[in-house]
Parts: structure tokens; C-alpha cells; sequence
């Protein structure tokens, strides 16, 4: 056996997976049928719970216990600092808006994410196998509670000393990000996400020879050969979420789901104008604009209030051209066939290519 291999089967035994290849948690598209249909074809379940109240987030996780078998992670954002406010900025951005949506009322840049402590409370009371951290790190008295729990940590990083800080911090795991992710780019810094786009595949050498925790990959995989590529470069297990988003299980909104299958790489964009993060997403007309106007996005969370009624119009209407797409640079990879089918089959075609046997 390779020394690849006994890597990657050390990680299945160690969190009960039959592959080692991750569901990844995505906020907004983690409904429970996708995550049960991953833990029933042997991956992970996985919930991106930055918007859930404590309520949501258990009654997300009694569904998947009770529908699905194997292991299961919820994730939490770590907070940012206070935004600093600038009403004259925010009425830039309102009037922007507004040439793509309803009116944005004044108040709308106030919204808040639900309370970081009240869902950490939950995801104790929770008990899942899995916690998963993006933005940042635990704090360290949350960090010993999940210790006496038994609960693992993942820890999302996108550069190498990030992923010292983490294993410093007690991270079980590093999920190491590449700059091809779909989504909100996991940055400790907001302000260095922009500066500091680390491809995967050179992300993830450098990180495995820097800790000595098990290495996720993560960021544009999308097919048997990037999860071969990755285990090769010293992942243990590979983590994908757009290829997964095209599944029926997803539910994702049709528009959505049918622009990823015509989306090559250069058809996405790094945004911040959907959430006041940068996050990649489908270069649709509205981000596209958003990068060209004068005014620039709110910091987060107040771009996410003030884009709100654009974005719930959007979904309502079927239209991704306003619509937050997200999309890693592999979305033209993702298939629309059943989740437990997607996941074997890039799986034993990943063994295939790496010459490994079946179990």
C-alpha cells in the first residue's frame, strides 16, 4: 500500500467514511436531503450554518440523523469586527441596488447574522461528530469545550499561516482552500482576500508541509481527477460543493442550477457585492456592474442587508443575472444525476486513476 493511501484510509477509519471524498458545507444550499444522500453513499453530511438560528441548526440536525448513516459536520462562521458605518457610502450603494431591484429602505444595511454564542450553545447541545470553522478560529475556551464534547474541529484556511495558526489553535483537521472555491473565500483577514489567491494545487503541498493534522483540499475539485490530483499532493481526503450543487438533492433554484452547467472558469469573478465579502460567484450582469461602479460594496454584513431584496426578488423570479450564483471555477463539471451516484462514481474513478483497490 502507498503511503497516499494509508493516509486517506487512516482519515475514513478515523471519522467512520467509506471515501474520502467531503460533501462541503455551503450557506444557503446545505438542505438536509443533500447531506443524507452524501452520509448514505459513504462521504460526509455537511451544514454552512452561518444564517441559521439555534432552532434551524437542530432541527437540520435531527433530520439528517434521522434520514441519513455516517457522520455529519455543521459549520459557523466566526464573526468579523463591527462594520464601520459611512451613510453617505450606503446611499451610494442603495441607489446602485435599486437599478436592479425594489427600493432598499435606509435600514437595511442594520441587518445582523444571528448570535455567534447562541449558536455555539447549539452546536454543543448538537453533539455532532464534526464542528467546521471559515473566517477565522474558534475561540479557546469554545475550542476546550468541544474537546471534553469528543467533538472533531475542521478548520477552513487559506494559506499556509493560516493553517499554522489552526493546528496552533487545536484544529483536528485543516480544510486548505483553494482560490477556485465557489462561495465566500475563507480568509481570516477580509481585508487580505483579494491579495493573497493561492491556487489549490499550490496551496496544498505547501500546507502539508507545514502541519502535521490531516489536510482536506478544497476549492474548485469537481471530477475523479482532481481528487486524485490532491490525494497525490498530500491530501487526506478532497471536499467539493459545486459539483454537488446540480444534484437534485441540492434543490437549488433551476436558474441557478442550469447557468453552472454553461460556466467555464473565466466565467467567474471574485465579489464582495452580494455580502460585503469576497466571495466567488457566476460573472453575471449585476457583479459585473458591481465591479465597475464607483461606489463599492458595504463592508460585510451590511452589503448583505442592502442586497437582500434584490437577491429574494431574483430567487423568486428565476433570474441569475441577479441572483447570488455562486459558483467554484469547476462548475461546468458538476452533473445533474443523484448525489449518492455523483460522489461513488468520482470516487472509484479517483481510485482508478491512482491505481488503488477496492475495498
Amino acid at each position: 500500500m502507498s503511503p497516499e493511501q494509508a493516509r486517506t484510509e487512516a482519515f475514513c477509519r478515523r471519522f467512520g467514511l467509506k471515501m474520502p471524498v467531503l460533501l462541503a458545507p455551503m450557506a444557503g444550499a446545505s438542505p438536509p436531503s443533500l447531506s443524507i444522500a452524501a452520509m448514505n453513499a459513504g462521504s460526509i453530511g455537511a451544514c454552512g450554518a452561518v444564517l441559521m438560528q439555534p432552532a434551524e441548526m437542530i432541527a437540520w440536525a435531527d433530520e439528517v440523523r434521522t434520514g441519513g448513516h455516517g457522520p455529519y459536520q455543521i459549520n459557523l462562521w466566526i464573526p468579523d469586527p463591527p462594520p464601520r458605518r459611512d451613510q453617505a457610502h450606503e446611499a451610494q450603494v442603495r441607489a446602485f441596488l435599486e437599478r436592479f431591484g425594489p427600493a432598499v429602505p435606509a435600514t437595511a444595511g442594520d441587518a445582523t447574522p444571528p448570535d455567534f454564542s447562541a449558536q455555539c450553545e447549539a452546536l454543543l447541545a448538537i453533539k455532532p461528530p464534526i464542528v467546521s470553522s471559515i473566517m477565522g478560529l474558534y475561540p479557546s475556551a469554545f475550542v476546550a469545550r468541544l474537546k471534553r464534547a469528543g467533538i472533531a474541529w475542521f478548520a477552513n484556511v487559506s494559506t499556509v499561516a493560516e493553517a499554522r495558526a489552526a493546528e496552533a489553535a487545536g484544529a483536528d483537521v485543516v480544510a486548505a482552500q483553494g482560490m477556485e472555491a465557489g462561495g465566500h473565500r475563507g480568509c481570516f483577514d477580509a481585508a487580505q482576500a483579494e491579495r493573497q489567491l493561492v491556487g489549490l494545487l499550490a496551496l496544498v503541498p505547501a500546507v502539508v508541509d507545514a502541519v502535521k493534522i490531516p489536510v482536506v483540499a478544497t476549492g474548485g475539485i469537481g471530477d475523479a481527477r482532481g481528487v486524485a490530483a490532491v490525494l497525490l499532493l498530500g491530501a487526506s481526503a478532497a471536499q467539493m460543493g459545486t459539483a454537488l450543487l446540480r444534484t437534485p438533492e441540492a434543490k437549488l433554484n433551476p436558474a441557478w442550477a442550469d447557468a453552472l452547467a454553461r460556466t467555464a472558469p473565466e466565467d467567474t469573478m471574485l465579489t464582495r457585492a452580494f455580502s460585503g465579502r469576497a466571495g466567488r460567484s457566476i460573472a453575471t450582469d449585476y457583479v459585473r456592474a458591481a465591479a465597475a461602479h464607483e461606489a463599492p460594496p458595504a463592508p460585510y454584513p451590511v452589503q448583505r442587508g442592502l442586497s437582500a431584496a434584490m437577491r429574494r426578488e431574483a430567487d423568486k423570479v428565476g433570474d441569475v443575472q441577479r441572483m447570488q450564483a455562486w459558483a467554484g471555477q469547476s462548475a461546468r463539471l458538476a452533473r445533474a444525476e443523484p448525489a449518492g451516484r455523483v460522489l461513488r462514481d468520482i470516487w472509484d474513478g479517483a481510485r482508478k486513476l491512482l491505481g488503488w483497490s477496492a475495498d
